[in-house]
């Protein structure tokens, strides 16, 4: 399922999935970034370039350039969390942050991710339901919008490609 919503010049997409694998695997591989590139097409690369403590890593990110474009680039943090009570979800959230040693570079569009990540539901010992959120703002829409009037099928096609991978 997808849902999205429009205010102003930000865009919020939600992706709700069932998944056939037991919650606490769906949070380890969701939670290491590095294998997003294995099922999400828009990671060219990703590499960690800090661990911050046990739960909580910055990444830099590299994206393929759209047709006119240039590719584009972030520094994201991604922190994760374990429920605190069984009826909880894990959580994996990621923001863009600034970082003096990766400072912007010409080859790059620097782009910034305000508010995304996962939510992951235990439904049972062997199935999940992962819940995948972005907030995304003017400058990404023009990248979802062909995707949002049903002619192309991005983030569909993304989703269905985390659950091939998560299962």
């Amino acid at each position: 399922k997808i849902w999205s919503h429009e205010e102003g010049d930000v865009l919020s997409l939600k992706v709700e999935m069932q998944v056939k694998i037991p919650s606490h695997l769906a949070f380890s591989l969701l939670s290491d970034f590095t294998f997003c590139q294995q099922w999400d097409k828009h990671f060219l690369t990703c590499e960690v370039l800090q661990a911050v403590n046990e739960d909580e890593k910055i990444y830099y990110v590299t994206s393929p350039p759209m047709t006119g474009h240039k590719p584009r680039d972030f520094v994201i943090l991604v922190s994760q969390r374990q429920p605190g009570k069984p009826s909880e979800p894990y959580i994996v959230a990621v923001k863009s942050v600034t970082l003096t040693s990766v400072p912007p570079s010409p080859e790059y569009c620097r782009s910034e991710i305000l508010c995304a990540g996962f939510q992951i539901y235990s439904e049972s010992n062997s199935s999940c339901t992962v819940c995948y959120f972005n907030q995304v703002t003017s400058d990404v829409i023009p990248y979802l919008t062909a995707n949002l009037t049903g002619s192309s099928k991005s983030i569909e096609d993304t989703a269905l490609e985390c659950r091939k991978f998560l299962e």
